[in-house]
């Protein structure tokens, strides 16, 4: 039988999507699922989005160029003015969504067996990313307890060795909903700068911050335009998953070559997406102040009822819409699986994304969960007395089983 690559058999699969098969069968039985395992919002897409679709009057759907239209790219170009980082079009490439961008990243920036050193628990695709183009993973551990803050003596320095080209981070948080103060960012724009490394700084979750901490973006980081890599995405932001939009941001002009190549290769983004990309740009910024409020409204009914169930470890959350959660039980794989296949609360379940999955170290993540809070106030209430339902269940069960 002919053989597939090393790298395949490497790739992992994905903690957020691997269990859709036993979701989709549990509602075949006629069980309400709520999906908290992905970061789908149920918060509708601007109508502005859809409006320029229709109104394109296209009669060939032809190929856009590589780069994305120009009219996109300065229309991303003004939203960061808008944030005061000096972004012209030329520092824009428009991308299928930021996991193409990480994609085009990695290729360009690594050989194989470099590093991307990355705080822990990470994405879940960066694992799988860096792997496509046989380079590591490097965690640095940020824990649970400390509300995944980073390290306050973090061995950066310790870790870079003559292979990593990058450091690369979430801001805010996924899966953690951490929001990094401007001293942490300081600290690596200090440790790349010395070390001759690039900053890639996925930024997907900007405007979604609450309490009184601000974003910092690493474009406003001094002696960095070489060395910062921004990533970007409208799925989040806009609520427009499968436009399949987003962008790399960087003044590096030799990366973004690179990136322009590959995107060439590509052949082009989707023109449809690109459209409506184009029309919620120009949104107001009272737009963004609604969605905050109301996401900020639902970490606040997840937190309460998750610190209320007996045993529930749940961590401050400052920025995204998600919540890496520690749960009193002992195997997450397996009562995520189990939520779905054998547990129902009044018709009705929850999914989750079980935790091992956003880690590169094996023994970690087994009692953690990842939420991601993109339901009504009302679901997520639902959702969490399901929760609270399954854990009293699951050990229940589990305590039987040790006593027969």
């Amino acid at each position: 039988m002919p053989k597939l690559s090393h790298r395949a058999s490497l790739l992992p699969a994905s903690p957020i999507r691997k269990l859709a098969s036993i979701a989709d069968a549990a509602k075949s039985r006629g069980i309400k699922v709520h999906h908290l395992n992905i970061g789908q919002p149920d918060i509708e897409t601007p109508p502005q989005f859809f409006e320029a679709i229709r109104n394109a009057g296209i009669s060939v759907l032809a190929y856009s160029p590589s780069a994305g239209f120009e009219s996109l790219r300065r229309s991303i170009a003004r939203y960061y003015s808008r944030l005061g980082y000096a972004i012209g079009a030329s520092d824009v490439i428009v991308t299928v969504g930021a996991s193409e961008a990480l994609n085009f990243i990695f290729s360009a920036l690594l050989n194989p067996g470099e590093e991307i050193i990355v705080p822990e628990p990470y994405y879940a695709n960066y694992n799988s990313f860096s792997i496509s183009f046989d380079g590591v993973a490097v965690p640095i551990k940020t824990p649970l307890y400390d509300d995944f803050a980073f390290p306050e003596n973090a061995p950066l320095g310790e870790r870079v060795t003559t292979r990593p080209p990058a450091n690369l981070f979430f801001h805010p948080g996924n899966p953690t909903g951490i929001l990094y103060p401007r001293e942490s960012l300081e600290k690596l724009r200090e440790i790349c700068l010395r070390h001759n490394l690039f900053l890639i700084a996925d930024e997907v979750y900007r405007e979604f911050t609450y309490g009184t901490q601000p974003h910092h973006s690493i474009l406003e980081l001094e002696g960095m335009d070489q060395h910062a890599i921004v990533v970007d995405s409208i799925s989040k932001r806009f609520s427009a998953c499968g436009s399949r939009i987003g962008c790399v941001v960087s003044k590096n002009d030799e990366l973004m070559q690179a990136v322009l190549k590959m995107a060439q290769a590509r052949l082009s983004p989707p023109t449809f997406g690109q459209i409506g990309a184009e029309a919620v740009y120009d949104l107001p910024q009272s737009y963004y102040e609604g969605v905050v409020r109301e996401y900020a409204a639902r970490r606040d009914v997840l937190v309460s009822a998750l610190r209320e169930i007996e045993g529930v470890v749940c961590p401050d959350i400052n920025g995204a819409f998600y919540a890496m959660v520690r749960l009193p039980i002992d195997n997450s794989e397996e009562f995520c699986h189990w939520l779905l296949a054998e547990f129902q609360y009044n018709g009705e379940t929850v999914m989750l994304a079980p935790g091992p999955g956003f880690y590169a170290t094996p023994s970690l993540g087994y009692d953690e969960v990842r939420i991601a809070y993109v339901l009504n106030q009302a679901d997520l209430r639902s959702a969490m007395n399901c929760l609270a339902a399954g854990i009293k269940q699951y050990n229940s069960i589990k305590s039987n089983r040790v006593l027969a």
